[in-house]
């Protein structure tokens, strides 16, 4: 049998429950909560229907598995950040979760976008990159002086857009190239040089 100082007796549903079985509290003389943890639980599940909010389901949760708020799947603990300061050492969003509101908050912050006003985006691009018209776009294109969003590229276009520096006189030059127009510089004016016709 336990001894007396490893146990503690719920004052709600009258149990001799190990002292892990209790919260922590500081200003009590036994440094713990005067109710177990599972009718803390309880008590605050219920009070929390008194006021009209929102409580998730109860459920039983397999050990090293956690239950995500965002998409109420149950994951094993590698699905989740850490967080020193909850409870169990984790983040109350699984990493899936954080990912995908962190590319919302970066849509909004960057581009002012809404997710869905993206995806509208690339619906009236019939679905593919602006610039090829075959690959599925991924990211958002905008004019770095101005800030106005011009389409959603595929990662390959928008990375030649930028390796062109959005300079739309070396972007033709590039094509008449690419064409096999060989490109020999005719100086026209200081700094201004003409194409060949």
């Amino acid at each position: 049998m336990a001894s007396e100082e490893s146990v503690k007796r719920c004052v709600r549903c009258g149990e001799s429950k190990p002292r892990t079985a209790f919260h922590r509290r500081r200003s009590n003389l036994d440094g713990l909560q005067q109710h177990c943890r599972a009718c803390a639980s309880d008590y605050h599940r219920k009070r929390q229907e008194s006021l009209g909010r929102k409580v998730r389901p109860k459920m039983d949760v397999p050990e090293g598995h956690k239950l995500c708020l965002k998409c109420g799947e149950v994951k094993p603990w590698s699905e989740w950040h850490r967080n020193a300061t909850a409870s169990d050492g984790l983040s109350t969003r699984c990493k899936a979760c954080r990912a995908a509101e962190g590319r919302a908050r970066h849509l909004k912050r960057h581009y002012g976008l809404t997710e869905a006003e993206r995806d509208e985006l690339v619906a009236s691009q019939g679905g593919v990159c602006c610039i090829c018209l075959a690959a599925v776009p991924a990211h958002v294109d905008h004019c770095h002086e101005t800030g106005r969003v011009r389409g959603v590229l595929c990662f390959s276009c928008n990375a030649a857009l930028g390796q062109f520096k959005d300079q739309p006189e070396v972007i033709r030059r590039a094509a008449a190239y690419v064409e096999g127009n060989a490109w020999k510089p005719t100086l026209v004016a200081p700094g201004v040089y003409q194409l060949p016709s």
